[in-house]
């Protein structure tokens, strides 16, 4: 059974949104404020003052955690990165559950009983 028109307009809305899709990186981009080692800095004191912000970005590489310190320019610019990658990833599941819909509405399936 072909996929309906409604379906098709879909998947072709999807494709276009693909198309416009940059660049992309997987993982995350963390903000973090730390405390220092030395005794008397203002990060120890009450309330602290933490230093920072710090930016790290935290990915998946061979089944093990990565991490790079990037700049602030460097966050800035890629923010861009990490938001385009939850976008295609958001994507490619609706063009999952649009072509699971279309296969499960094929006639052609044996009855089940």
């Amino acid at each position: 059974m072909p996929p309906s028109s409604h379906q098709l307009a879909e998947a072709k809305r999807i494709a276009r949104a693909l198309s416009e899709v940059g660049f992309c990186l997987p993982g995350t981009l963390l903000e973090r404020y730390l405390r220092c080692r030395s005794p008397g800095c203002h990060c120890k004191a009450e309330p602290p003052q933490l230093h920072g912000p710090y930016w790290y970005w935290t990915r998946k590489v061979n089944a093990k955690t990565v991490s790079r310190v990037l700049s602030a320019e460097q966050a800035e610019e890629y923010q861009t990165w990490f938001d385009n990658e939850r976008t295609l990833r958001q994507l490619m599941k609706e063009l999952e559950e649009l072509s699971m819909a279309v296969a499960d509405a094929d006639p052609r399936w044996p009855k089940r009983r």
